[in-house]
């Protein structure tokens, strides 16, 4: 495929975990832009409808369901009820996530570690099990894990955040090279610091806002839709020679 069309997603159904807000509604609005057909899963069920009035809205086609991407018989059953209603999935975004806590290891519990740990890299594994199941019957499929800059270098105060990601990235590396004879492609974005509703008071904080930008060469937060644009690509057929890798949508930060 070339040309325009190399971005079409026209017919392909994807599937975008923590899709009802900030970047996951955002890249769940990009792909159905290009034509997929969208399935946003989450814990609220009031801002998962919110998120796909407004897709249909704009004409896209989309669907939600609620779930708790910790809980493995949640997880089968979405998948179940994906590939019922809607057939096998081509594309799952891996967003839902959680940085709940801000403080040293040694303050951390264990409770707060198994919740971020539970969300953030026993999730996704759960998520791409059941959905790559799906893609690897059909021969073709790709998923796109968001993992962080705090996956590829550590940052201050968030162990078991750091922890999880890193988990992400390398558990994706290890799928790409068990899946790709297959048709599978498994990959990663990592953003830095974005601006979303859950991180206003930190843009704006005096202090910590402008201690991040001051560490980012493009000297500022990025935008959700800037994800997205990142996820568009590796789900579609632009990147079909493309898997294993982790793609950093980070202003420079880990380049500086």
């Amino acid at each position: 495929m070339s040309g325009s069309n190399m971005f079409d997603l026209g017919g392909r159904v994807c599937v975008v975990t923590g899709g009802g807000r900030g970047i996951g509604k955002s890249i769940a609005v990009a792909l159905a832009a290009h034509g997929g057909k969208v399935v946003v899963t989450g814990r609220s069920e009031a801002v998962l409808k919110n998120a796909v009035d407004d897709i249909r809205a704009s004409g896209g086609v989309a669907e939600w369901f609620t779930a708790d991407m910790q809980d493995e018989a949640q997880v089968v059953r979405l998948a179940e009820i994906v590939a019922d209603r809607f057939g096998p999935a081509h594309v799952l975004v891996n967003n839902a996530g959680v940085n709940a806590i801000y403080k040293g290891a040694e303050k951390t519990t264990l409770e707060e570690w198994n919740t971020i740990i539970g969300t953030n890299l026993t999730g996704v594994f759960l998520a791409c099990r059941e959905f790559g199941r799906q893609m690897l019957a059909a021969g073709r499929g790709s998923i796109i894990n968001i993992s962080s800059i705090g996956g590829r270098t550590g940052l201050g105060k968030t162990a078991a955040y750091c922890a999880s990601k890193g988990g992400v990235e390398l558990l994706t590396k290890s799928m790409a090279i068990d899946w790709a004879p297959k048709g599978v492609r498994v990959n990663c974005v990592a953003p830095a610091y974005v601006e979303t509703d859950l991180t206003s008071g930190l843009v704006e904080h005096p202090v910590l806002g402008a201690r991040i930008t001051g560490r980012t060469p493009m000297a500022r937060f990025g935008r959700p839709d800037e994800i997205a644009g990142a996820v568009v690509f590796l789900a579609s057929d632009a990147a079909t020679y493309v898997t294993g890798e982790s793609v950093a949508v980070d202003g420079g930060w880990t380049a500086a």
